[in-house]
């Protein structure tokens, strides 16, 4: 193999520059970082709200909440990562779609954490509708005995349970809310897969980059399974869901 290796590629400075290679990636780090977990929380909120509402006894709210799910889940990520930056505020009102093309503040940021927290949120959506449907329905019809509202009812006794039903699911999504993060580069957003870009063209060192890029990916989904293990641990309901391990 003809390469050759430079780890201390990260330490130089930048061709041209101030910083080094390590200040580009770990400023990659933060975006990407900060991107993901503003997406999941959109992402729980929207998916939570939608997931009930297919469960909901009025036909048409299940309806509305089929196409939500439909529509986002269906379409690539990258895809709505366009329509959203190019297409969505062409589609606004002169004045509005002038103000986010040119004014609106981190642009790029808050167009990649809305699309990620939308996409996340229709597959968060599917696993609590299936979290909700796989609890016996004596305990609804318990709540509704016990005078509950409906409303009520799903807030102190069908989510609570259904939360701990889907964590497993959930895991798998907050780890890949940072690996789909990655997308964000393809509109400007300074996260970690745009930087490696940038260091590996401009360094030519390109294994040792996408090398460390792997690591950091890696330990961001590492660190949300520790979390969600913990969090499983603490909320398990027995003979709903197994030990966190």
């Amino acid at each position: 193999m003809n390469y050759h290796w430079n780890w201390g590629i990260f330490f130089e400075q930048i061709k041209g520059g101030d910083e080094t290679y390590l200040d580009w990636l770990i400023t990659g780090f933060g975006w990407t970082v900060s991107v993901s977990l503003s997406a999941w929380v959109i992402a729980l909120l929207l998916g939570f709200l939608v997931g009930t509402i297919r469960t909901a006894p009025s036909p048409w709210l299940v309806r509305l909440g089929t196409a939500y799910v439909e529509l986002f889940r269906n379409v690539p990520l990258l895809v709505q990562m366009f329509l959203w930056f190019f297409v969505v505020p062409e589609l606004l009102p002169r004045d509005l779609a002038l103000w986010v093309k040119q004014d609106m503040p981190a642009k790029e940021f808050i167009t990649a954490t809305v699309c990620l927290g939308l996409f996340t949120s229709a597959r968060i959506a599917e696993q609590v509708r299936a979290g909700i449907g796989s609890l016996p329905r004596g305990q609804s019809m318990a709540g509704l005995a016990m005078g509950f509202t409906l409303a009520q009812t799903y807030r102190y006794v069908i989510l609570p349970m259904a939360f701990r039903i889907v964590i497993p699911p959930l895991t798998s999504e907050f780890m890949n809310i940072f690996k789909n993060s990655s997308v964000a580069f393809a509109i400007g957003v300074l996260e970690l897969t745009f930087q490696a870009r940038q260091m590996q063209e401009d360094s030519e060192q390109g294994i040792e980059t996408y090398l460390a890029v792997t690591v950091l990916y890696f330990a961001c989904a590492f660190i949300a399974n520790r979390v969600m293990a913990f969090i499983e641990k603490r909320t398990q309901v027995p003979g709903y869901i197994t030990s966190a391990k």
